[in-house]
């Protein structure tokens, strides 16, 4: 008898989600950056192992939000957190007192049943802050278990993984047991694209951009031609994602177009755009592309 279940993966932004659910599946399902909130929407990740099936949801890191994307982003991750599933809350060992986590805290309190708690950095963390920090949520009364990682590392992962499985129930798989996420290629283009400005631009131009994938075209050949547009809000951030004499947004393309060759199997045609849209973060039609709703008032 086959088993299949859920697992929602929460936490604040950068605690190292993405990472976790890339080593579990085995694959690159969802976009690493070392910026924090570099996630957007869920994103599921496919993961067999023997005759069990788990489906993990990366979501956005949750934080205090004040602006509309940052609403969007949080009310989407608080959406994923139910009791219908396993949940994994993922910590940074080395920000021991991240006050993001207490918002987490404050939900995970009315669902009234028992989560796993991974504490992730091991490998960067001070070792003597490791076990107050581990008494201090295990006083909350909230977790079942705690497990010690390095996702970077592939540490302590494995038990994580094996616990996980042993929980899930007896069910039909859900998906192909050779299918790796639940995204479609087209969103997978626009999030590796969004990634790799984010490595490239670093602190140089804040996280109001968006990417979108105008068209997708497959040649006869197996050839796929991809363009798409990259959304911010100034002039000034359109010159800075250009670059001078155009060598930046050229650098972006040829490493998105490796990457997405790489992920698809096939060339990879890739051309990008960039346009000044000043008001894009508060029109509620642009929320769909990134997987998001428009936030409530």
């Amino acid at each position: 008898m086959t088993k299949c279940g859920y697992v929602t993966i929460i936490g604040s932004p950068n605690a190292g989600k993405s990472t976790l659910t890339n080593l579990l599946v085995g694959g690159k399902v969802t976009i690493v950056s070392p910026k924090v909130q570099t996630t957007r929407g869920s994103v599921k990740g496919i993961m067999v192992e023997g005759d069990t099936q788990i489906i993990f949801c990366d979501t956005p890191g949750i934080f205090k939000a004040e602006g509309n994307l940052e609403k969007a982003i949080v009310e989407h991750a608080l959406e994923q957190i139910s009791c219908d599933m396993e949940i994994v809350f993922m910590v940074d060992a080395t920000k021991s007192n991240e006050r993001d986590n207490d918002i987490i805290l404050e939900h995970l309190k009315k669902l009234k049943k028992k989560v796993f708690l991974v504490i992730n950095k091991i490998d960067r963390a001070n070792k003597n802050d490791l076990l107050p920090l581990m008494q201090k949520y295990q006083d909350t009364g909230l977790f079942e278990q705690i497990f010690l990682t390095s996702a970077t590392q592939n540490d302590g992962v494995e038990d994580l993984k094996k616990c996980l499985t042993a929980r899930m129930p007896e069910s039909p798989f859900l998906y192909p047991d050779d299918q790796l996420t639940d995204v479609s290629s087209r969103f997978l283009s626009q999030e590796i694209t969004r990634e790799k400005l984010f490595i490239s631009l670093k602190e140089e131009l804040p996280y109001n951009l968006m990417v979108e994938t105008n068209s997708w075209k497959e040649a006869e050949n197996g050839h796929i031609t991809i363009d798409q547009t990259i959304y911010v809000t100034k002039e000034g951030q359109k010159k800075i994602v250009i670059g001078s004499k155009g060598l930046l947004i050229k650098k972006i393309g040829i490493e998105a177009r490796g990457e997405m060759t790489k992920l698809f199997g096939v060339k990879v045609h890739l051309y990008l755009h960039v346009k000044v849209r000043e008001d894009w973060l508060d029109k509620a039609y642009m929320y769909p592309h990134m997987g998001l709703k428009f936030p409530k008032k």
